[in-house]
């Protein structure tokens, strides 16, 4: 029995080390991408002098506008709670996004959205294939979840193969010996590394899995007793900030919706009514991490571990600034939680920096295992050649 799980840890590792390697390099890559661009451009992310008060949302996107191609179109505002941070706005694009020092109104930086780690992702995910949008088959898509799932066989076969069979073969499977040759070292370095990182890389595979396969998200659902419905915004009138009436209720028609929509987009969003806003949520909220505004709605994100992608999401009339929807994270069913959970399980960020230092050193660890891997089988056959 253990040869044959040998044999499925030598042969499956062979054809998919390599895409294991860039997945797992480009990994540990992202578990610190923010602290990395922030030591990199700490201009675009911090201010160099705090003063009294930041200018108000509607100065600081007359100001971006004035400085900023007619073309590029503003989406919405982040503020941050550290007053030495700069604020970003928001543009069309996953991560695109101006920096604006918030004292001054001068643009600090800007993020096409499409810089390194824009691409290390894709790298991570799709192999730098284009990501379909409608859900389309993409090769590099595939070939990361099934290497991901023959990781998972990889990693079960080569616990079962070197489990140490008594007490003694288990205090010495446990070190790693530094001065008994390079062979011993990377030997040791592979299997009783393997040991430590076996669980926490097993873990960080299931998780990203639910980004490959539907049908693995839908029974990885299921196994935690999640059905994958539509999110249903909780709504009270008394925990309203100042509104007394509820305004675009989810009972509306749906005729109603695109009216509305339509007529959004005809509109020109007036950002004077942003300052209300954001002063009845910062009145809100002791502690948060950002709040972010958009034409119609604000997200409140807060500084708690666990679900770092959980946050309270408000509604609010356009003309008035009047809090009138909202969804408070706490309020939301299982269904509403789980995928921000997953996120912050496989990014490693859920217990903070412990959390995210450990899932980089496991992910850089699965790089290793996989180039001693080539090591011993490229050893092997240059004996046998001989």
């Amino acid at each position: 029995m253990r040869k044959f799980f040998l044999k499925i840890h030598l042969w499956l590792s062979i054809p998919f080390g390599i895409i294991i390697a860039i997945v797992c390099l480009t990994g540990a890559i992202l578990v610190f991408e923010t602290e990395i661009l922030e030591l990199c451009y700490p201009s675009r992310y911090f201010v160099k002098e705090v003063k009294n008060e930041p200018l108000p949302p509607a100065s600081l996107i007359s100001l971006a506008q004035q400085q900023l191609p007619y073309s590029m179109k503003i989406n919405g505002i982040r503020i941050f709670s550290d007053p030495k941070r700069t604020y970003q706005l928001v543009l069309p694009g996953k991560k695109a996004a101006v920096f604006m020092n918030p004292y001054t109104g001068e643009i600090t930086g800007i993020d096409d959205g499409q810089g390194f780690f824009m691409q290390m992702m894709r790298l991570h995910r799709w192999l730098l294939d284009e990501y379909k949008r409608d859900g389309g088959f993409s090769w590099g898509k595939t070939l990361v979840g099934v290497s991901t799932l023959i990781l998972v066989i990889i990693i079960v076969s080569g616990v079962f193969v070197w489990f140490p069979r008594n007490k003694k073969v288990m205090k010495n499977r446990l070190k790693i010996k530094t001065k008994a040759g390079w062979f011993r070292f990377f030997y040791d370095l592979h299997v009783s590394g393997g040991f430590y990182a076996a669980l926490l890389l097993l873990v960080l595979c299931l998780t990203g899995l639910t980004w490959s396969f539907d049908w693995y998200r839908n029974a990885f659902y299921t196994v935690f007793g999640v059905k994958a419905t539509q999110t249903q915004v909780h709504t009270s009138p008394s925990s309203a900030l100042t509104s007394k009436e509820t305004y675009g209720k989810k009972a509306g028609s749906h005729e109603h919706s695109n009216a509305e929509r339509k007529e959004k987009r005809q509109k020109k969003t007036d950002y004077t009514q942003w300052a209300d806003v954001l002063t009845a949520l910062q009145n809100r909220y002791a502690n948060f991490n950002s709040i972010t505004i958009q034409d119609g709605s604000a997200t409140v994100s807060s500084l708690k571990y666990g679900n770092t992608r959980g946050s309270d999401r408000y509604s609010f009339n356009p003309a008035t600034g009047e809090i009138t929807e909202i969804q408070l994270y706490d309020d939301l069913p299982k269904s509403g939680k789980i995928r921000g959970w997953i996120y912050s399980v496989h990014a490693g960020s859920w217990g903070g920096i412990i959390t995210r230092v450990l899932s980089c050193l496991v992910s850089l660890l699965g790089v290793i295992f996989a180039v001693t891997g080539y090591y011993f089988w490229l050893k092997k056959m240059m004996r046998k050649l001989k």
